[in-house]
């Protein structure tokens, strides 16, 4: 399970929101054991696309230490599909770079964004429920 704070779940569709023509990206920092996320750091699409998205390597690097000076650690990746549900596409699956993370997609199809997250495992994927408290 991921569990999001209500104020990062926000900032997360804010950020996928803004984002608009093109996906929009980012990082989660948090606790791998319990899937508790602590923050969000939105990133630059590098591929500046609206059906491809790139992590700025350099965000990437900054938000690690930042969370890692933080005693947290990168634990997902966030991006938004403009058009589609929120569901991992095949070139989602090939970029997936770590069976630990959580790859939550922000599904801008409808009027309301549509949040998912999921676990890709050579190439297998398992949906897991997404924790917001209070909603």
């Amino acid at each position: 399970m991921l569990t999001l704070p209500s104020s990062l779940y926000d900032q997360m569709v804010a950020h996928c929101l803004t984002g608009l023509p093109e996906e929009a990206c980012g990082l989660l920092g948090g606790d791998p054991v319990s899937g508790h996320v602590y923050r969000c750091y939105p990133t630059e699409n590098l591929a500046a696309s609206a059906k491809l998205y790139t992590v700025d390597p350099r965000e990437h690097l900054r938000a690690d230490r930042d969370a890692e000076g933080a005693g947290l650690s990168i634990i997902g990746v966030f991006h938004s599909h403009t058009h589609t549900d929120a569901y991992p596409s095949p070139t989602d699956v090939a970029q997936a770079p770590d069976p630990g993370w959580h790859y939550v997609l922000v599904s801008l199809a409808d009027i309301q964004p549509v949040v998912r997250s999921y676990r890709i495992v050579e190439g297998v994927i398992s949906e897991e429920p997404v924790c917001v408290p209070g909603r």
